[in-house]
């Protein structure tokens, strides 16, 4: 399943957004490598099919994170009493009301532990979302850009990134203690100088920087590097984008949160796209198509197998018949054809056949004790006619009797209103 993740633009004039505005977008087939990005209005977005999860992403600029610990029963209470506890909790960390602010809770909350929760404003990010929805871009996940790095993060760490460039750059540090938003300038430098200094001693910024992480977009390596001494690594925004949509956040919660079924669906295609690109899983996939390939070749063999032994046993069968009566030249239906030369024999010689009357009549006679009450002297007339025979006047007591007696012997026996029908099943 392909990937289309879509980037808010930032809150600005008050946290107001521009309904006509663009968004900048990246497209990935495998939720891996993104493949194609740019800049477009809503309306004129990559087309979002079945086959495309949408994910938005919000700017870091419009989430402040919290950290703070769940009381016992606020995660099993329902959504309501969540949100409830998490007004109450951050009730003096907000700068809005509570009510205009969207919260959502890290997916890795445990009561009684430390959590990460994030709160945008909400009028924003409902402006924001709304000309998506009105273009037919239906949104599967918000995500944030950056995310602090929880415990349960077990393939992340600590990482600074640098952002835009020198002009309009940022400094975001992703660790244990949250989301660090520094402009990209000489100061910053001396914040993070002054927030490690006690952990790491002197050359405190470059003692930073080798515990983590160093990842810079293209237009702002050379400022990065003046800035803290160390060459960082290269990373496209696109790339970034791409590594945000892996995270578990997900920001749609509350009043915005999905339906169960979309709930659902997401998850059933989260699983689906990781079991069919995530690298971790390549081996099964391999082993997968290695066994699916077997049984096909497999079922190609019994099948060519099974193909050959019927045409070896009607060659057999075509080959008795013709050594048997040489007068048949051409074989079309083999077993109709044997019985209808073994019927001209038959009458050539004067023998009978099962379906002649004799035969028939004989079988009747067997098959009827002689203590039975009545047997067969209740007989009225008897009637054949190519090979069926028809009996009036029985009793169904020897009916039954026929039938229980006959019908192993390959004979048919059918009542008939006051009659009883007898013929042969099984061909001569």
């Amino acid at each position: 399943m392909s990937v289309l993740i879509v980037k808010l633009p930032s809150p600005c004039d008050g946290n107001r957004v521009n309904a006509v505005g663009d968004y900048s977008y990246v497209q990935t087939r495998d939720g891996q490598t993104p493949e194609n990005h740019g800049t477009a209005a809503a309306a004129m977005l990559p087309s979002a099919g079945l086959a495309v999860d949408i994910t938005v992403l919000v700017p870091f600029q419009a989430i402040s994170w919290h950290q703070l610990a769940l009381p016992k029963g606020a995660l099993s209470g329902g959504q309501n009493r969540l949100r409830t506890v998490l007004e109450g909790l951050l009730e003096d960390r907000l700068l809005d009301e509570a009510a205009s602010v969207h919260l959502a809770v890290s997916p890795h909350a445990k009561t009684g532990q430390s959590v990460w929760v994030a709160a945008c404003d909400k009028a924003w990010l409902k402006a924001a979302l709304a000309p998506l929805e009105a273009a037919g871009r239906p949104v599967s996940r918000i995500v944030p850009e950056f995310t602090p790095v929880e415990d349960a993060d077990e393939n992340r760490q600590a990482a600074i990134h640098a952002i835009g460039d020198a002009e309009r750059g940022w400094l975001v540090g992703c660790s244990a203690q949250g989301v660090l938003v520094l402009p990209l300038q000489a100061e910053s430098a001396q914040v993070l100088h002054a927030m490690s200094a006690l952990e790491v001693g002197e050359n405190a910024v470059q003692g930073l920087v080798q515990a983590t992480s160093f990842l810079s977009e293209p237009s702002a390596v050379i400022c990065a590097e003046t800035l803290l001494g160390k060459q960082p690594q290269v990373q496209q925004a696109a790339v970034r984008w791409v590594k945000a949509n892996h995270t578990e956040w997900d920001l749609a919660q509350f009043d915005l949160a999905n339906s169960g079924r979309q709930r659902s669906a997401k998850k059933v295609g989260d699983a689906w796209r990781k079991l069919w690109y995530a690298p971790q899983w390549r081996a099964a996939r391999w082993g997968t198509v290695g066994l699916v390939l077997v049984q096909v070749i497999g079922l190609n063999v019994w099948a060519w197998k099974e193909k050959a032994e019927l045409s070896a046993q009607r060659a057999d069968i075509r080959n008795v018949l013709t050594q048997t009566f040489p007068r048949v030249k051409l074989v079309v239906d083999a077993p109709i054809q044997m019985a209808r030369e073994l019927a001209q024999l038959r009458q050539s010689a004067g023998a009978s056949s099962g379906q002649d009357l004799e035969p028939i009549l004989s079988a009747v006679g067997l098959a009827v004790p002689l203590n039975q009450s009545g047997g067969l002297t209740s007989l009225k007339t008897l009637d054949y006619a190519e090979g069926e025979l028809h009996l009036k006047g029985l009793s169904s007591d020897i009916t039954t009797t026929l039938r229980t007696r006959l019908e192993p012997q390959g004979y048919a026996v059918r009542a008939e209103g006051d009659s009883v029908l007898l013929k042969t099943t099984a061909r001569p």
